[in-house]
């Protein structure tokens, strides 16, 4: 399941990020979150160009969420991807994960609206969730607002790709909306301390404590943890939900998860591509220096521009 080495490239690059300890508590949060943004919006200035990029609100349970519509250089109307960033369910934002919208947007030549979401502790299960699928019906009620063809799909990466998996879930349960395809990269789902890719590579951009801390922010208590729409893993029947794209990496401590829901997927009869980056870690498609990192975006990429074609 994992290489004899990580690839040098992806090595060099967390080795370059360094390893700073991640804040287990209030104070240190708000402080990180304040100077992410700030720091990923000048790395972003130059990023991969597209046709057009719209910041945005749009309308969610609780106030407007902050969202940013990528519009291929092709004219439309487009396929909408609606994408949500990982971190955690308590980090990340819409500038943490541009480059790789970017990059989505240029190769499936779709249309890529990438939503914040109310983020734990502050907001714990379920805010996340009803703010994902809020936003999903939006965009599939919304398509003109979208320069959208009527086509859609659900990414996203960790925490995101968890929330783009509930979401389709969510989609098949209430009858609606029609969600395409669900794209999930290494998602932060059937997570257990005694996994061998916790056991192995826990300290690789995630530690246990880290992954403990998330949970006790977002879950609050074991009975969230078992309900499905915080972890589909939990779910009984997944019968029906979109064909999926399912992305691990092999020194990631997601890893296990990430494969057990997409056995899950099969047994339930739902179309699934599972890839599994056997030489990478955790968060790899973000990694703007590593040549696969550029390789997985092109062929999950590809993935939904086949789904999406217009029969």
């Amino acid at each position: 399941m994992h290489a004899d080495r990580m690839d040098p490239q992806a090595e060099a690059a967390i080795e370059r990020q360094g390893r700073l300890p991640l804040p287990h508590n209030r104070y240190g949060l708000k402080l990180l979150r304040r100077l992410t943004d700030p720091i990923m919006g000048l790395r972003n200035r130059n990023g991969p160009s597209v046709g057009r990029t719209i910041d945005r609100t749009i309308p969610g349970p609780a106030g407007d969420l902050d969202a940013r519509l990528y519009l291929p250089a092709a004219s439309g109307p487009y396929p909408t991807i609606v994408f949500f960033h990982g971190g955690g369910f308590v980090l990340g934002s819409i500038e943490t994960h541009d480059w790789l919208c970017r990059h989505l947007t240029r190769e499936s030549g779709c249309a890529v609206l990438s939503v914040d979401y109310r983020l734990a502790p502050e907001h714990p299960f379920p805010a996340a969730v009803e703010d994902a699928v809020a936003a999903v019906e939006w965009a599939a009620a919304n398509p003109d607002a979208v320069a959208g063809n009527g086509r859609v799909a659900v990414a996203g990466d960790s925490a995101g790709g968890t929330l783009a998996a509930v979401a389709a879930l969510v989609a098949v349960e209430r009858d609606g909306p029609e969600i395409d395809y669900q794209t999930l990269l290494y998602p932060a789902v059937g997570i257990e301390a005694d996994q061998p890719s916790v056991r192995e590579h826990a300290g690789i951009v995630l530690d246990e404590d880290d992954m403990e801390w998330f949970n006790e922010c977002y879950y609050r208590s074991d009975i969230h943890r078992r309900n499905p729409y915080a972890d589909p893993t939990n779910a009984c029947d997944l019968s029906g939900v979109a064909p999926a794209t399912v992305v691990t990496a092999g020194f990631d401590p997601l890893r296990d998860g990430g494969k057990t829901y997409a056995e899950q997927l099969v047994r339930d009869g739902v179309p699934t591509r599972y890839e599994n980056y056997t030489d990478m870690p955790h968060g790899f498609m973000t990694l703007r220096d590593v040549d696969r990192a550029r390789d997985a975006i092109a062929a999950v990429a590809d993935d939904l521009a086949d789904a999406l074609e217009d029969d």
